[in-house]
């Protein structure tokens, strides 16, 4: 021990366990009466935000809920679910935001894997948790959110409280609890299976505060903006915003279903200056018919995350008014951990070269400690020539805890002491990170790999294309050659010899697309499009 150890430990003066609840006790104290919530004709300020979450925390500590108890909650991004972030972590449990897209099967596996103590659940998705419930077969705590914008298919009421009275049970006295551990549970995040149950990833408060801090430094992100929320807050807690826009004061302007229409008219409205979205998103802004778009009088600053967006999106999205900047992640990582910080000399850079490096992931977070692209076999960082393909490997405060409940996976995708992402990626001379593609997404034709992303990128660019998914579909002779599944632009049309004729101007001929199938392209509910799908529609072909 030496003499800065020496009668210098920790004691309650000086270390706090970090966590994001106390964003919000913060924001209440200083600027109460600050707009805080908007949806709809629905307002609440920061004070009223956390007088809510107080007194829904205490009746949930009421019903039985305490400290590492898992909190279900089933909803679109309504202030309820924004509340949740909030108010069950306050009584030391878990929040557990259930992806409102998926079948009863998997909910059912999910309450039960995670152990669900109590369900809040949106009357929108009664139907299908009613099945999910009878297959769990045990009685739990059921809330539901009575909106009046959710589209109801029947009427009946399924939880023993709705969500307003059962927050009135509550006392404004309440003290939540804070952390005695900043490694202690916060949520839990079931990953978009695709073959399997999906895996619960586990993250703790100090991530949770971190990611929230480091998002506002690496966005510029200023106090009180205006937020427009397009994010599912049930994909990795909604970028871990729900924390972030109550430490910044913000005006969060809840969505609850993706319109374009109404995206236009919400930004104006609310002279929203930031949103996030996968680039489905972007793609549905960037497209859609001009009656449905508006001119924007003022820049709107967006974070796209996801499958690498073609380049032509950037271009597109930046004439109507949009500063979009790339970023990159995992559930596992809290959300994203690259981003594509721009850098002044290449303003005097042509269109073409500008787009390109925006549709690099970039470098790491202000809060990830190391990002490297590595070779899995030698784990030895691979050249930074921005050829040498390798695994974007992790370390950082902002990895998760783990798997809940699964071991083995967790040491297999932390070995070697750092995470393996899955994805192969490339790093530039100056440090910038690129994907290439899914380690399972990469075409072998003939011997030589294929990134289904470079094809993808070529046929974006075509006119007429809105949306374009590139995967393997076997072959008696090269043993795989790509296969382009394709989503016309509304109202516009062409051919799979053009478009075979369009990727011939500037792909190497092994790389052009054998097959073109024009379809609509199976997403999930945070707009990634689902290739497991497509794997078996190329199967079909076969």
């Amino acid at each position: 021990m030496n003499d800065y150890d020496k009668n210098l430990g920790k004691n309650n003066a000086n270390y706090v366990p970090l966590t994001p609840i106390s964003f919000l006790e913060r924001t209440k104290d200083i600027y109460p009466n600050y707009e805080a919530v908007f949806y709809k004709k629905r307002i609440y300020t920061w004070k009223q935000v956390y007088e809510r979450c107080i007194k829904f925390a205490s009746a949930l500590e009421k019903h039985g809920i305490k400290l590492g108890d898992t909190v279900s909650i089933m909803a679109p991004n309504t202030p309820e679910l924004f509340e949740a972030h909030y108010s069950v972590p306050m009584t030391g449990a878990v929040l557990n935001a259930i992806n409102t897209r998926l079948d009863s099967k998997t909910i059912t596996y999910i309450l039960k894997h995670g152990g669900a103590k109590a369900l809040i659940v949106d009357r929108e998705f009664h139907k299908v948790v009613k099945k999910s419930l009878e297959e769990l077969g045990k009685k739990i705590l059921i809330i539901d959110i009575n909106d009046e914008q959710a589209n109801l298919t029947e009427s009946e009421k399924i939880g023993e409280f709705e969500y307003e009275r059962f927050l009135k049970e509550g006392d404004s006295n309440y003290a939540w609890k804070r952390p005695a551990d900043e490694w202690q549970a916060i949520s839990l995040s079931y990953t978009s299976g695709t073959t399997g149950n999906p895996k619960g990833v586990v993250y703790h408060h100090r991530g949770s505060y971190l990611m929230a801090t480091g998002s506002v430094v690496a966005w510029n992100m200023p106090t009180h903006l205006s937020f427009l929320y397009t994010v599912p807050m049930f994909h990795c807690n909604g970028w871990c915003y729900p924390w972030t826009l109550a430490m910044l004061h913000a005006k969060v302007i809840c969505l609850r279903n993706i319109y374009v229409k109404e995206i236009f008219n919400l930004i104006i409205q609310h002279k929203v200056t930031h949103f996030g979205g996968a680039p489905i998103v972007l793609n549905m802004l960037a497209n859609a018919p001009k009656k449905n778009q508006q001119k924007l009088k003022h820049k709107v600053y967006v974070l796209t995350a996801g499958a690498p967006p073609p380049s032509i999106i950037f271009e597109k999205m930046e004439n109507l008014g949009f500063e979009v900047m790339h970023v990159y992640g995992l559930t596992e990582t809290y959300g994203h951990i690259l981003q594509c910080s721009w850098n002044n000399e290449w303003n005097s850079l042509d269109r073409d070269q500008k787009s390109e490096i925006k549709a690099r992931q970039g470098v790491r977070y202000p809060n990830t400690e190391e990002v490297d692209v590595m070779d899995p076999e030698t784990m030895k960082p691979v050249p930074r020539d921005g050829k040498t393909m390798g695994e974007i490997m992790i370390r950082g405060n902002v990895v998760m805890k783990g798997y809940f409940k699964d071991k083995d996976a967790t040491e297999k995708s932390m070995q070697g002491g750092w995470f393996h992402s899955g994805d192969l990626a490339v790093i530039h001379p100056d440090g910038y990170i690129k994907i290439k593609d899914r380690s399972k997404d990469i075409i072998i034709s003939g011997g030589e790999n294929i990134s289904s992303i470079e094809i993808e990128n070529t046929v974006a660019r075509h006119p007429s294309v809105s949306l374009c998914a590139v995967v393997a579909k076997f072959d008696e002779k090269w043993g795989e050659t790509p296969c382009a599944f394709i989503e016309l632009v509304p109202e516009k049309k062409t051919t799979e010899e053009e478009i075979i004729k369009f990727c011939r101007a500037t792909l190497a001929g092994f790389k052009i697309p054998k097959k073109v199938v024009f379809c609509d392209l199976p997403k999930t509910s945070t707009g990634k499009i689902q290739k497991f799908e497509l794997r078996k529609k190329a199967e079909e072909l076969s």
